[in-house]
């Protein structure tokens, strides 16, 4: 947390005396100028009293997912510069105010809220404190002192797609599933991206689709997940948050028992989360989703005075901000570069990937 005491107080003025005393500015010991550049209007910020608070939505902290992944972004950040960092668990959703409006109390040089549920509270909290610097993933929030970063889900869940499909071939099966969290436009987008990856490699494969309507239940991706396996489906992709590690736990318990089965995780490379007897893991794949990188370098820049406020920051396949895990154990190399060879395709628009799935296009 930010530190106020006296003695830091003291120090500070020390160091700044004996700045003035130096000739010419000149460097300090640690080899940072100690003038500002001619022209500059922001100044990088004191990295030892710089702090960044993440509000969770309520899947919380230890999602294995979309929180986690932002976590670990912060969490880089802080012990690469030595700044300050913490993090409050939204329990509901009307916890999203109060968490956000107290890092704004406390001076965060940075708040960050990952989700577009956080939209409305981001909307009415940044207005409230006009001098703090917010960052908002998954929405747009029109405001100078918030930075937007939104991602390609569907650039990303193609690609995830089209190695289910190949996987569920390899198998001699014909369908695969997916499980949303909510039914929301959002999360629309891996629906959309993971179906066509699948159509692209055989149009009459079935893919089997829910929504849990929540990110934060286990046991209800668990059902779903029992209810689609029983249905024939080979592969199951989730776009869940904490809701999908239940879809991870069925997928593990049935290969315990001897079934071929498989799940794909999202956000985050799920691999690790899916072990089970020793080193073996039902995580097939994920959908990596750089939502570490975007927390990472949104913070950097605001520490180098540099806050990209009003903007709109796009995380897709060209960027590198989604696509598959560097390693992917249970893929062969053959489908892995099947996969990728999808990229320069869509960077190029010679494939369009739509981001409505096809059960709301008209």
């Amino acid at each position: 947390m930010k530190k106020r005491s006296l003695a830091v107080l003291l120090v500070l003025v020390l160091m700044m005396s004996l700045v003035l005393t130096a000739c010419g500015g000149g460097k300090s010991n640690d080899g940072v100028s100690s003038e500002t550049p001619e022209g500059t209007d922001n100044q990088q910020a004191d990295a030892g009293d710089f702090f960044v608070g993440l509000v969770t939505d309520i899947g919380g902290i230890d999602d294995k997912s979309f929180n986690q992944g932002t976590w670990e972004g912060i969490e880089k950040f802080a012990n690469e510069f030595g700044t300050d960092k913490n993090f409050l668990q939204s329990e509901e959703d009307a916890d999203y105010i109060p968490n956000l409006s107290a890092f704004g109390d406390e001076g965060a040089d940075l708040i960050v809220a990952p989700g577009f549920l956080f939209e409305d509270a981001m909307k009415q909290v940044s207005a409230n404190f006009p001098d703090r610097n917010f960052l908002i993933l998954d929405a747009k929030v029109e405001a100078d002192n918030v930075a937007s970063a939104l991602f390609a889900e569907h650039e990303g869940s193609f690609l995830v797609g089209v190695a289910a499909a190949l996987k569920a071939k390899e198998a001699g099966k014909d369908t695969v599933g997916y499980i949303g969290g909510m039914d929301y436009e959002s999360i629309q987008k891996f629906e959309a991206g993971y179906e066509a990856g699948v159509w692209a490699i055989d149009p009459n494969m079935k893919v089997l689709v829910e929504y849990a309507g929540a990110f934060d239940n286990a046991q209800t991706g668990q059902a779903l997940a029992a209810k689609m396996y029983d249905q024939g489906a080979y592969v199951i992709y989730h776009a869940a948050g904490g809701t999908g590690n239940g879809l991870i736990k069925e997928a593990q318990d049935r290969r315990v028992k001897g079934q071929d089965v498989w799940a794909i995780g999202v956000d985050r490379d799920q691999y690790e989360d899916g072990i089970y007897e020793g080193d073996k893991s039902a995580v097939l794949t994920s959908m990596i989703k750089r939502v570490d990188v975007a927390a990472y370098d949104i913070a950097k820049l605001t520490l180098d005075g540099k806050f990209p406020g009003g903007e709109v920051l796009t995380f897709n396949l060209e960027n590198e901000g989604v696509g598959l895990p560097e390693n992917n154990p249970n893929l062969s190399d053959e489908i892995v570069k099947k996969a990728n060879d999808f990229i320069p395709k869509i960077i190029s628009g010679e494939i369009e990937v739509s981001p409505v799935p096809s059960r709301l296009q008209k």
